[in-house]
């Protein structure tokens, strides 16, 4: 059974999707405010979380960016009531992985969710991959440069496999779009967001850079090595 948590001060939002989700075979763990949210989380394991953004005590914001500093990998999903592209991008930016705008259709809802966990999962496999001086490692879920640990979503994770199964050749904007959402593409933007917090994990820290752009294309892996 796959273990959720709800993270809404909404109870007429928590209490509609308890009762959506209660046949689906999703266990809900629910808490209504930021830091109970933290808690829970930290304590716990889940295949999702599902998290407000406008949250009491700790803002939805907040408790994202600590989880990924935690190293927390779980796949987030933020729920916000703000029709603020800026807002979306900026939780997308401290590590969710899609976003829903209220109100949302909750069989948009559950299919979102379930596509977050089957990324998820599917990161899980035996063997090891490595270019120039990255490894990532696909049965922890985990990636290192010059031995330093990567804090990956499970979207950069996704996109960073592909970037080293491809090295150093280029995969498009396309490739990785519909590897992630499938034949439901986002804008622009919401890529353009996910490449920036890969970049910042992968290159920032780093004297070189390995994360390379080709313009309106699609993005490559190149070392000096």
């Amino acid at each position: 059974m796959q273990r959720v948590l709800l993270i809404e001060d909404n109870r007429e939002i928590a209490e509609m999707l308890f009762d959506f989700f209660e046949c689906s075979g999703l266990e809900l763990d629910y808490a209504d405010n930021g830091e109970l949210g933290l808690k829970l989380a930290l304590e716990n394991t889940f295949d999702l979380i599902l998290l407000d953004l406008m949250l009491p005590r700790i803002d939805g914001i907040t408790l994202c960016r600590r989880l990924r500093e935690s190293g927390d990998n779980t796949p987030i999903l933020m729920l916000t009531a703000m029709d603020s592209q800026k807002d979306e991008i900026q939780g997308l930016n401290v590590g969710a992985d899609d976003y829903l705008t209220k109100p949302f259709d909750l069989e948009i809802l559950q299919a979102r969710m379930q596509a977050l966990m089957r990324r998820h999962s599917g990161t899980v496999a035996a063997s090891d991959l490595q270019y120039a001086d990255i490894n990532l490692s696909q049965k922890t879920g985990k990636a290192y440069r010059q031995g330093k640990l990567l804090v990956l979503t499970p979207t950069t994770f996704t996109i960073l496999k592909m970037l080293i199964s491809a090295a150093p050749n280029l995969v498009t904007k396309d490739e990785i779009a519909f590897k992630i959402w499938g034949e439901e593409k986002p804008n622009n933007d919401v890529l353009r967001s996910h490449i920036y917090q890969l970049r910042s994990q992968l290159d920032k820290p780093f004297e070189t850079q390995i994360l390379k752009t080709r313009p309106k294309i699609g993005f490559y892996l190149e070392s000096d090595e």
